[in-house]
């Protein structure tokens, strides 16, 4: 193993505020209360990042940043808290050390703080509470913006069961429409899924000009 804390892993590259922008929205048209989406304790705990700073950066303000110690042991604990047994009680540092791979002692050195943790150790323990990779390790705002990315693509999915619910049927059976041909191809879903996907708003902005042009180039035309 190698010596000294990991590097923080950036999680996200989009903007904390333009995925807020985009999750809001969606919440807005499938009807969701802001509060649900935005439940403060649901993305703490989704993250790691403490509820009071989930708030901060959803509002815009500074919030201060751990260093990678102590952001470290805030996740652990948040983990141990949060992640437990299916009779509602915590991993014992035993059952962590076996989980995860370690002895006890390191276990116990890395909970209390007195061992500065390895990539392989956090890989380990990420694997063993079953989350995501950087999930220890990951600057807060790059931490929430990747838990808000996974509930856009959950009401990304919640949408897309709608649209197949309403969409037309008389839309699909347009064979000679070219825009009728796309959704029945595609479907609004799935190219809202497409482009929720790619890495960048400027890839997104492309989508939206892109599509901007065919609905312009398929519009009727007065005779």
């Amino acid at each position: 193993m190698t010596d000294g804390f990991p590097a923080p892993v950036p999680v996200a590259t989009v903007s904390l505020a333009a995925t807020a922008a985009r999750v809001a929205e969606l919440a807005h048209t499938l009807g969701r209360a802001h509060s649900e989406v935005f439940n403060l304790r649901r993305l703490s705990e989704a993250s790691g990042v403490p509820a009071d700073v989930v708030k901060a950066l959803l509002d815009g303000r500074p919030a201060g940043e751990p260093d990678l110690q102590a952001r470290f042991l805030q996740r652990l604990d948040l983990l141990r808290r949060t992640r437990v047994k299916p009779n509602g009680r915590r991993y014992t540092q035993q059952e962590i050390a076996d989980g995860a791979g370690m002895s006890r002692q390191q276990a116990g050195a890395l909970i209390n703080g007195d061992r500065r943790p390895t990539m392989e150790h956090c890989d380990a323990i990420q694997r063993f509470f079953g989350v995501h990779a950087g999930f220890l390790t990951a600057h807060d705002t790059d931490a929430l913006t990747d838990a808000l990315q996974r509930t856009e693509q959950q009401l990304l999915q919640d949408f897309a069961v709608r649209e197949r619910e309403t969409v037309p049927a008389q839309a699909a059976a347009a064979g000679g429409d070219p825009l009728a041909r796309l959704l029945q191809d595609h479907g609004v879903r799935g190219i809202a899924w497409r482009a929720a996907q790619l890495p960048s708003d400027k890839h997104r902005d492309k989508v939206t000009e892109w599509l901007d042009m065919l609905l312009e180039s398929v519009k009727p035309t007065d005779s």
